[in-house]
């Protein structure tokens, strides 16, 4: 089993957010990860649409470190490296679109019975759940007409890497891209930004 990548700490019907484990190590935009439920046959999949790093404290923000009381220039990993306390006070957290369920082994594309509860585990998906999933296209509308995230770069992201994963990479892409022509025939524009971001 994959080692899981962070827990839940927010959730509800259509999406859920997870705090990782160690400090800026999110999955990347348009990642396709799996979040746990209290029913053993029952995982819920999310897109990665945003990663954020807050303050841990309610209301807190974080504040400049990059000079020292000497007077000392501090840049980028060094002063991760001058505080190491900052893994104790900061978070990285991402929030994903829910896409789907599996249940006793089948896969469905649309919100589950019930969302993740907060603290349970969230891991990414392997090449062959990344496949599976990613085998029929009813989640593409949700990413397509979701409002308030960018889901062309999400989908087109995720399209990509089941691309990469598919031992038919190429026909898979071929596959997507007529899929993608049938949902936005009115919008040629929107279709070909898009098409251009699934390119090899």
């Amino acid at each position: 089993m994959l080692q899981r990548i962070g827990e839940v700490i927010e959730s509800a019907t259509t999406r859920f957010t997870a705090g990782v484990y160690t400090l800026l190590q999110a999955p990347t935009v348009g990642t396709l990860v799996r979040a746990q439920t209290t029913a053993s046959d029952l995982s819920v999949y999310g897109l990665v649409y945003e990663i954020r790093t807050v303050s841990r404290e309610p209301g807190g923000r974080a504040v400049m470190r990059g000079r020292t009381y000497s007077g000392r220039e501090l840049y980028d990993d060094e002063i991760y490296q001058a505080h190491p306390d900052l893994a104790e006070v900061l978070q990285t957290e991402f929030s994903a679109l829910t896409v789907g369920f599996r249940q006793a082994e089948r896969y469905y594309q649309y919100l589950p019975p019930h969302p993740p509860p907060v603290h349970y585990s969230v891991y990414p998906c392997d090449d062959a759940e990344l496949v599976a999933f990613g085998g029929t296209s009813d989640f593409f509308r949700t990413l397509l007409f979701s409002p308030q995230i960018p889901g062309d770069d999400v989908l087109a992201t995720l399209i990509r890497k089941v691309a990469q994963a598919h031992p038919a990479g190429h026909d898979y892409l071929i596959w997507a891209g007529r899929e993608l022509a049938s949902l936005l025939n009115e919008d040629y524009d929107r279709l070909i930004a898009i098409l251009r971001k699934i390119k090899p």
